[in-house]
């Protein structure tokens, strides 16, 4: 799919996936340069022409570094503007601050709004993600935003990597149902739920299943694992209920905090995650961690961009 119309730009750190994306497509990453002055202020350059060109740019944010990454992407998107891009498209597999996307307390931001914004106003014309947590984000945006699914990829990891003929899907929570039953009804499956009550954020205090998961291998799905407490506890509750063994597929794996310690230690057999966040370093920490791919869905998506195609083709189970 070589075409000199494209530019595709990706930070210098976190460069995986979007290197991937560059091999499918056949498609060099543009050369940049970026570093850091000794106040910390970032200075960035492109290094060719860009005008006229539609510019993709591929940014995977991890645990720990959000802000910086997050600095770095707008600076990144104004350098493509003020070069005079014709269109800049940032692809953002995991989008930052997707959580905070309403009101749970007085006083408290609507921080995902405010990413839209900054976004909006840096001069980026679109966007792409995947997954988002809450679905109305796309509503804080001005400009077109595609949210892709990570569904195909993950029942075709099941159907390759699992005894999924006498397997169970779990959804952790009551907002998760539906994307339960979505991959239950792909793959002919019955569903399970887990009700959770929270004492506070990021900490579970009780859950109860509904559904039978007896001599079943469990597989739990959810939009994201951060400190995995929740999966751990549903692990726990489903062993509990004589289940046969536990998966978890998520994905987005941020893996914040005791994470790492956290499945280690638990009745988790895999954790299953997309590679939306860069955890590699983690896997090695972690031997029952497993990634999916999904280059390849972020380099068709760009290509049926560029050629005004359908990405909504993307969603279709068979596909990939």
């Amino acid at each position: 799919m070589a075409d000199h119309s494209i530019k595709m730009l990706a930070p210098d750190v976190n460069r995986a996936v979007a290197e991937s994306v560059s091999q499918r497509l056949g498609i060099p990453l543009t050369k940049t340069h970026m570093k850091r002055d000794e106040t910390g202020e970032v200075l960035f350059t492109i290094g060719e022409s860009v005008r006229d060109q539609d510019i993709y740019i591929i940014v995977q944010i991890g645990s720990g570094e959000v802000n910086d990454r997050v600095l770095e992407l707008l600076i990144m998107i104004n350098a493509a503007k003020t070069a005079s891009a014709r269109r800049i498209t940032v692809v953002i597999p995991s989008f930052p601050y997707a959580r905070q996307d309403r009101r749970d307390k007085s006083r408290a931001p609507i921080t995902a709004k405010l990413m839209a914004d900054m976004l909006t106003t840096a001069g980026c014309d679109h966007v792409v993600t995947m997954d988002l947590h809450a679905s109305q984000i796309q509503g804080f945006f001005d400009v077109p935003v595609d949210n892709l699914y990570a569904e195909p990829s993950v029942v075709r990891y099941i159907k390759e990597n699992c005894d999924y003929k006498n397997a169970i899907i779990v959804s952790p929570d009551a907002g998760g149902a539906k994307r339960a039953a979505g991959l239950a009804e792909d793959l002919d499956l019955n569903f399970a739920l887990i009700h959770k009550e929270r004492a506070k954020a990021n900490e579970v205090s009780r859950m109860l299943l509904v559904g039978d998961v007896t001599d079943k291998t469990c597989i739990i799905v959810d939009d994201m694992a951060d400190t995995c407490g929740t999966l751990v506890k549903a692990a726990s509750i489903l062993m509990g209920h004589r289940a046969r063994n536990v998966i978890a597929i998520v994905t987005h794996g941020v893996l914040s905090g005791n994470a790492i310690a956290n499945i280690n230690n638990s009745q988790l057999e895999k954790l299953v995650c997309t590679n939306t966040v860069p955890f590699q370093a983690k896997m090695k920490l972690c031997p029952k961690l497993d990634v999916i791919d999904i280059s390849y869905v972020l380099a068709e998506s760009i290509r049926r961009l560029h050629n005004g195609e359908s990405i909504s083709y993307l969603f279709k189970s068979h596909v990939l």
